[in-house]
């Protein structure tokens, strides 16, 4: 069986982007059963009530939901089960700093497979407020009609 190439995405955490604003970025590897690495090819997992911790020098990944493979007999996983997360030991560091300032929490952006390799994206994230939300979608509406106005004149002049 030739191997995978490239990356496929199996779930993203697009409420993440609009809850918080995301500082750093970060790709770790997952340590995942077998019944889990099935489900996952199959495309369904959930991220989003997961977030990520460190404890005792160790990345971890919780309340992610990857449901249990259909075919799966009583080797199945438990759906929301903690999971490590592989960091080097420096990037973990870099990331307890940053969550120690305060304000700060680390949220999963996706799972996805990297070259047959499942991989999560994390990022180092600050809570925004109600009222940043709502500038947020305020200035994407107007970039929004700005480009609609360019467009129509562009085809206006053709």
């Amino acid at each position: 069986m030739p191997k995978e190439r490239g990356q496929k995405v199996v779930a993203t955490n697009r409420k993440a982007r609009h809850d918080y604003t995301i500082e750093d970025t970060y790709e770790a590897g997952l340590v995942l059963t077998g019944t889990e690495v099935k489900s996952l090819r199959e495309g369904r997992a959930s991220l989003v009530d997961g977030y990520a911790f460190v404890e005792y020098g160790e990345a971890w990944l919780d309340a992610v939901h990857i449901p249990e493979y259909n075919q799966g007999t009583w080797t199945n996983h438990p759906p929301r089960r903690k999971r490590k997360l592989l960091l080097h030991k420096a990037q973990i560091l870099k990331i307890l700093n940053k969550t120690k300032e305060g304000g700060y929490t680390i949220v999963p952006l996706k799972i996805y497979f990297s070259d047959g390799r499942a991989k999560v994206e994390i990022a180092v994230a600050k809570g925004k407020r109600e009222y940043d939300k709502r500038q947020a979608l305020r200035e994407r509406q107007d970039n929004r009609e700005a480009d609609r106005a360019m467009s129509a004149r562009r085809n206006l002049g053709d």
